[in-house]
C-alpha cells in the first residue's frame, strides 16, 4: 500500500513538473521578445491589425486566426519561410503564446 502513495506522488510531481513552464510563461517577455525580434517585419502590438501588403501577419492577425497554442508552438519551433532562424528556447516559445494570446 505505501508503494502506491509513492508511486502516485512521484507521477504527480512528473506531472507537474511537465506543466510548470506552460504555467509559468510570461506575456510581458513575450511582448518584449516580440518587440526585439519580430517588430522589424510583423506589426506586433494591439491597436494597430493593418499588416504590411502583402507581407507577414500582424501578431492580432495570428492570435484571430484560430490556431490552436499548440500550432503555434510548433510553428515557432521550426524554421519556416523567409523568416530567420532564431533558435527559441521553450520558455520564449510559451512567452510568445502568452501575449499572442493577449491580443484576441
Amino acid at each position: 500500500m505505501h508503494r502506491v502513495s509513492i508511486a502516485g506522488a512521484v507521477l504527480a510531481v512528473i506531472l507537474l513538473g511537465a506543466l510548470l513552464p506552460r504555467a509559468r510563461a510570461d506575456a510581458a517577455r513575450g511582448a518584449e521578445l516580440a518587440g526585439r525580434w519580430c517588430a522589424a517585419c510583423h506589426v506586433v502590438g494591439p491597436g494597430r491589425s493593418e499588416g504590411v501588403p502583402q507581407g507577414p501577419p500582424t501578431f492580432q492577425q495570428v492570435a484571430r486566426s484560430g490556431l490552436t497554442t499548440d500550432q503555434l508552438r510548433a510553428f515557432l519551433s521550426q524554421p519556416h519561410g523567409s523568416m530567420p532562424d532564431l533558435s527559441l528556447t521553450r520558455a520564449e516559445i510559451d512567452d510568445l503564446i502568452n501575449y499572442i494570446a493577449t491580443l484576441r
